[in-house]
Protein backbone atom coordinates (compact mmCIF):
# COMPACT_ATOMS: atom_id res chain seq x y z
CA UNK A 1 0.00 0.00 0.00
CA UNK A 2 1.22 3.28 -0.34
CA UNK A 3 1.37 6.06 2.24
CA UNK A 4 -1.86 7.33 2.63
CA UNK A 5 -3.72 4.27 1.56
CA UNK A 6 -5.71 2.71 4.01
CA UNK A 7 -7.02 -0.85 3.52
CA UNK A 8 -11.34 -0.73 3.18
CA UNK A 9 -11.80 -4.26 1.36
CA UNK A 10 -13.66 -5.28 4.81
CA UNK A 11 -15.76 -2.00 4.33
CA UNK A 12 -16.12 -1.54 1.03
CA UNK A 13 -17.42 -4.91 0.83
CA UNK A 14 -20.31 -3.53 3.66
CA UNK A 15 -21.28 -1.12 1.79
CA UNK A 16 -22.09 -2.96 -1.18
CA UNK A 17 -24.13 -5.88 0.90
CA UNK A 18 -25.62 -2.81 2.54
CA UNK A 19 -26.70 -1.90 -0.66
CA UNK A 20 -27.86 -5.22 -2.34
CA UNK A 21 -29.85 -5.60 0.83
CA UNK A 22 -31.74 -2.43 1.06
CA UNK A 23 -32.25 -1.80 -2.62
CA UNK A 24 -35.72 -0.70 -3.93
CA UNK A 25 -36.82 0.06 -0.40
CA UNK A 26 -37.68 3.39 0.75
CA UNK A 27 -37.18 5.14 3.92
CA UNK A 28 -40.18 5.40 5.50
CA UNK A 29 -42.68 7.99 4.14
CA UNK A 30 -39.20 9.69 3.08
CA UNK A 31 -39.13 9.67 -0.22
CA UNK A 32 -36.05 8.57 -0.53
CA UNK A 33 -33.71 5.30 -1.31
CA UNK A 34 -33.11 3.48 2.21
CA UNK A 35 -29.66 3.09 2.09
CA UNK A 36 -29.08 6.40 2.57
CA UNK A 37 -29.84 6.38 6.34
CA UNK A 38 -27.39 3.58 6.69
CA UNK A 39 -24.63 5.32 4.60
CA UNK A 40 -25.26 8.69 6.97
CA UNK A 41 -25.03 6.84 10.21
CA UNK A 42 -21.48 5.20 8.78
CA UNK A 43 -20.21 8.64 8.09
CA UNK A 44 -21.09 10.01 11.13
CA UNK A 45 -19.49 7.12 12.74
CA UNK A 46 -16.57 8.17 10.57
CA UNK A 47 -16.62 10.90 12.57
CA UNK A 48 -15.27 9.01 15.55
CA UNK A 49 -13.37 6.55 14.64
CA UNK A 50 -11.62 5.12 11.17
CA UNK A 51 -12.05 1.61 12.66
CA UNK A 52 -12.89 -0.61 9.30
CA UNK A 53 -15.32 -3.15 11.62
CA UNK A 54 -16.96 -0.62 13.39
CA UNK A 55 -17.74 1.11 10.29
CA UNK A 56 -18.59 -1.64 8.32
CA UNK A 57 -21.55 -2.09 11.67
CA UNK A 58 -22.77 0.65 11.08
CA UNK A 59 -23.30 0.40 7.44
CA UNK A 60 -25.05 -3.02 8.01
CA UNK A 61 -26.89 -2.13 11.15
CA UNK A 62 -30.51 -2.38 10.03
CA UNK A 63 -29.52 -5.07 7.76
CA UNK A 64 -30.60 -7.94 10.47
CA UNK A 65 -33.42 -5.43 11.66
CA UNK A 66 -34.80 -4.72 8.12
CA UNK A 67 -34.44 -7.38 5.72
CA UNK A 68 -33.84 -11.51 5.93
CA UNK A 69 -30.45 -11.41 6.16
CA UNK A 70 -29.47 -13.39 9.60
CA UNK A 71 -26.94 -12.64 12.20
CA UNK A 72 -25.36 -15.68 11.46
CA UNK A 73 -25.09 -14.30 7.82
CA UNK A 74 -23.41 -11.16 9.04
CA UNK A 75 -20.94 -13.00 10.76
CA UNK A 76 -20.24 -15.62 8.12
CA UNK A 77 -19.39 -12.78 5.69
CA UNK A 78 -17.84 -9.77 7.96
CA UNK A 79 -17.00 -11.74 11.13
CA UNK A 80 -17.81 -12.13 14.83
CA UNK A 81 -16.36 -8.43 15.55
CA UNK A 82 -18.90 -6.58 13.39
CA UNK A 83 -21.35 -9.35 13.68
CA UNK A 84 -21.70 -8.55 17.47
CA UNK A 85 -21.50 -4.46 16.78
CA UNK A 86 -24.39 -4.82 14.46
CA UNK A 87 -26.68 -6.84 17.29
CA UNK A 88 -26.26 -4.85 19.50
CA UNK A 89 -27.48 -2.06 17.36
CA UNK A 90 -30.57 -4.01 16.04
CA UNK A 91 -34.03 -3.92 17.57
CA UNK A 92 -35.25 -7.41 18.53
CA UNK A 93 -38.38 -7.28 16.45
CA UNK A 94 -39.10 -10.80 16.62
CA UNK A 95 -39.02 -11.51 20.59
CA UNK A 96 -42.84 -10.81 21.40
CA UNK A 97 -41.78 -7.73 23.41
CA UNK A 98 -43.80 -4.47 22.48
CA UNK A 99 -42.34 -0.95 21.45
CA UNK A 100 -41.54 0.69 25.01
CA UNK A 101 -39.72 -2.86 25.67
CA UNK A 102 -38.09 -3.29 22.79
CA UNK A 103 -36.69 0.52 23.58
CA UNK A 104 -35.95 -0.47 27.54
CA UNK A 105 -34.12 -3.32 26.55
CA UNK A 106 -31.81 -1.55 23.76
CA UNK A 107 -31.05 0.96 26.62
CA UNK A 108 -30.27 -1.43 28.43
CA UNK A 109 -27.63 -3.45 26.65
CA UNK A 110 -26.31 0.55 25.46
CA UNK A 111 -26.07 1.12 28.81
CA UNK A 112 -23.03 -1.38 29.12
CA UNK A 113 -21.77 -1.32 25.28
CA UNK A 114 -18.55 -1.10 24.61
CA UNK A 115 -17.40 2.61 22.92
CA UNK A 116 -17.32 0.60 19.57
CA UNK A 117 -20.91 -0.36 19.72
CA UNK A 118 -21.69 2.73 21.34
CA UNK A 119 -20.12 4.69 18.02
CA UNK A 120 -22.53 2.84 16.31
CA UNK A 121 -25.66 3.62 17.89
CA UNK A 122 -25.26 6.99 17.71
CA UNK A 123 -24.45 6.98 14.01
CA UNK A 124 -28.12 5.41 13.34
CA UNK A 125 -29.74 7.95 16.83
CA UNK A 126 -28.04 11.12 14.99
CA UNK A 127 -29.28 10.37 11.86
CA UNK A 128 -32.91 9.62 12.95
CA UNK A 129 -32.64 13.03 14.91
CA UNK A 130 -31.36 14.51 12.54
CA UNK A 131 -34.23 13.65 10.15
CA UNK A 132 -36.67 13.76 12.66
CA UNK A 133 -35.88 17.34 13.05
CA UNK A 134 -36.29 18.32 9.52
CA UNK A 135 -39.73 16.80 9.80
CA UNK A 136 -40.61 18.21 12.88
CA UNK A 137 -40.10 21.71 12.25
CA UNK A 138 -41.72 21.64 8.82
CA UNK A 139 -44.85 19.56 9.68
CA UNK A 140 -45.07 20.61 13.62
CA UNK A 141 -46.92 18.70 15.98
CA UNK A 142 -48.59 16.20 13.60
CA UNK A 143 -45.25 15.01 12.58
CA UNK A 144 -45.79 12.38 15.30
CA UNK A 145 -48.69 10.96 14.21
CA UNK A 146 -46.67 9.09 11.34
CA UNK A 147 -45.11 6.95 14.27
CA UNK A 148 -47.11 3.97 15.72
CA UNK A 149 -46.29 5.34 18.89
CA UNK A 150 -47.98 8.93 18.13
CA UNK A 151 -47.11 10.54 21.82
CA UNK A 152 -44.52 13.10 21.73
CA UNK A 153 -43.48 12.45 25.54
CA UNK A 154 -42.71 8.72 24.59
CA UNK A 155 -40.38 9.74 21.82
CA UNK A 156 -38.61 12.29 24.38
CA UNK A 157 -38.08 10.21 27.03
CA UNK A 158 -36.22 7.49 24.59
CA UNK A 159 -34.19 10.21 23.29
CA UNK A 160 -33.12 11.69 26.34
CA UNK A 161 -32.41 8.12 28.26
CA UNK A 162 -30.25 7.43 24.80
CA UNK A 163 -28.35 10.47 25.89
CA UNK A 164 -27.84 8.87 29.15
CA UNK A 165 -26.70 5.77 27.60
CA UNK A 166 -24.12 7.37 25.09
CA UNK A 167 -22.87 9.65 27.44
CA UNK A 168 -19.76 8.16 27.47
CA UNK A 169 -19.37 9.80 23.92
CA UNK A 170 -19.71 13.20 24.90
CA UNK A 171 -16.49 14.23 23.92
CA UNK A 172 -17.39 14.15 20.35
CA UNK A 173 -18.79 16.05 18.23
CA UNK A 174 -21.41 13.76 17.23
CA UNK A 175 -22.79 13.57 20.42
CA UNK A 176 -22.68 17.25 20.88
CA UNK A 177 -24.70 17.43 18.29
CA UNK A 178 -27.57 14.60 18.69
CA UNK A 179 -27.62 16.44 22.78
CA UNK A 180 -28.60 19.63 20.60
CA UNK A 181 -30.93 18.47 18.40
CA UNK A 182 -32.92 16.19 21.17
CA UNK A 183 -32.79 19.46 23.90
CA UNK A 184 -34.40 21.60 20.66
CA UNK A 185 -37.00 19.41 19.36
CA UNK A 186 -38.42 18.10 22.94
CA UNK A 187 -37.19 20.92 25.52
CA UNK A 188 -38.05 23.50 23.04
CA UNK A 189 -40.41 22.56 20.90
Amino acid sequence: MKPNEMDTSLLDQAILFAVECHSGTERRGKGFPYIVHPMEAMAIAATMTSDQEVLAAAALHDVVEDTDVTLDEIRSRFGDRVARLVDTESDRIGEGLDWQARKVESLRRLTVASRDEKIVALGDKLSNMRAIARDYTTRGEPFWNMFRIKDKSVHSWRYHALLGALADLSDTYAYQEFEFLVKRIFEMG
